[in-house]
C-alpha cells in the first residue's frame, strides 16, 4: 500500500454484482481508504484496469469482468475516493466531492502499485467510463504504465448549455469564496431517490434489465450510492477537462466508443479530442445512450468483443 501498510480484506457483494471477486483495502498517498477489486481469469492474456465513472463502484462492473474473463483478461477497478465503499470525505457521505481532481491521480497511483503487488500480468489496458475517462486521460497524458486504452463516453468536457456553463463557471468559483462550496450543483438530483428517478427518466441504457439490476445494487446496499456533487466537484472538473483540452494527446493506441444519444457528456469535445489523436478510432454507436456497456449481454457482448480486438 501506499502508506506502507498491507492490504486487508475488504467487502464484495457477489449476490448484486453476479459474481465473485476479491477485494482489499488499500491506501493513498495520503492515507485514504480505497476499495480495490479483482477478478482472475485462467492463463490471462494481460489485464484490464476498469476506471469508473462518477457514482460507480466495483459491483457495477460485475457482468463487464466477467465477460472479459471469458476473453482470458483478468480484471481490477477501484472505488475512487468518494464513492462507492471507499473513504468519503464530505459530512454529508450521498454528496459527490472531491478537494482536487489531481487527489483522483493519488488514487490510480496507489492502484496501479497494488495491481502489480497482485503480480497481476501485463499488458495492462485502460478501459475508462466517463469522469473514468478523464483520471485515465490525465494519467495517460503523465505517462502512467498503460500499453493500450478504451473509452466509452470519457468525460472530456461535462455537458451543459452555453448559458448554463458560464453561469455554472461562476457559481462555483464564487461558492469556494464564500464558504458554499459543499453545496450540491444546481440541476443535480441532491438524494439518492432523486438520482435513481432523474437516471431513469433520461435513459441511461436501452435495457430495462439492466437499469433495473442496478438500482437493485444500490436497493440493497445503499452505502454504495452517490447523490449530487458538490459545487466545489463542478468547480474541479470544469478546470480539468479545460485544462486536457489544452493538451497533446498521448502516443498510445486508443479505441472511443460514443453513442449517438449521448446527454451526459460533451460529445463535441470527444470528437475534438479523437480528432488530434494519431492511429486513435472513435466509433458511433448508434442509438447509443451514456452507459454503453450496461447493457442486454448479446449488445455488451458485442461491445466488450470489440473493445478485446482493440487491447489484442
Amino acid at each position: 500500500m501506499a502508506d506502507g501498510t498491507k492490504p486487508s480484506a475488504a467487502p464484495f457483494f457477489a449476490e448484486v454484482a453476479d459474481g465473485p471477486a476479491a477485494a482489499q483495502w488499500i491506501a493513498a498517498a495520503d492515507g485514504v481508504r480505497l476499495r480495490a477489486v479483482h477478478w482472475d481469469a485462467a492463463a490471462p492474456r494481460g489485464t484490464v484496469l476498469i476506471l469508473t465513472g462518477r457514482t460507480e463502484y466495483a459491483e457495477k462492473y460485475g457482468r463487464v469482468a466477467s465477460d472479459l474473463v471469458a476473453l482470458g483478461y483478468g480484471c481490477a477497478t477501484l472505488d475512487w475516493r468518494g464513492q462507492g465503499l471507499s473513504h468519503r470525505g464530505h459530512d454529508d457521505a450521498m454528496r459527490g466531492h472531491v478537494d482536487r481532481f489531481s487527489e483522483y491521480q493519488d488514487d490510480l497511483d496507489a492502484f496501479l502499485t497494488h495491481v502489480q503487488s497482485l503480480g497481476l500480468p501485463r499488458p495492462y489496458h485502460m478501459l475508462a467510463h466517463s469522469m473514468g475517462g478523464c483520471i485515465g486521460l490525465r494519467a495517460l497524458i503523465r505517462g502512467v504504465g498503460f500499453d493500450s486504452a478504451c473509452f466509452t463516453a470519457p468525460m472530456w468536457g461535462v455537458l451543459m448549455r452555453p448559458t448554463l456553463r458560464v453561469a455554472a463557471w461562476g457559481l462555483s468559483s464564487a461558492s469556494r469564496l464564500v464558504g458554499l462550496s459543499h453545496l450540491p450543483s444546481p440541476g443535480r438530483s441532491a438524494t439518492l431517490e432523486e438520482a435513481a428517478e432523474a437516471a431513469e427518466a433520461n435513459m441511461l441504457t436501452r435495457d430495462q434489465e439492466s437499469f433495473d439490476w442496478v438500482r437493485r445494487q444500490v436497493a440493497l446496499h445503499p452505502e454504495l450510492g452517490l447523490a449530487a456533487p458538490s459545487l466545489h466537484w463542478l468547480h474541479e472538473a470544469l478546470r480539468e477537462t479545460w485544462a486536457l483540452s489544452r493538451l497533446p494527446s498521448p502516443a498510445l493506441p486508443c479505441l472511443t466508443l460514443l453513442g449517438t444519444e449521448e446527454w451526459v457528456v460533451d460529445s463535441t469535445r470527444i470528437r475534438q479530442r479523437m480528432a488530434r489523436w494519431p492511429g486513435a478510432a472513435l466509433e458511433m454507436i448508434e442509438g447509443g445512450r451514456h452507459e454503453l456497456l450496461i447493457e442486454d449481454a448479446e449488445t455488451r457482448g458485442t461491445r466488450i468483443d470489440r473493445i478485446a480486438r482493440h487491447f489484442g
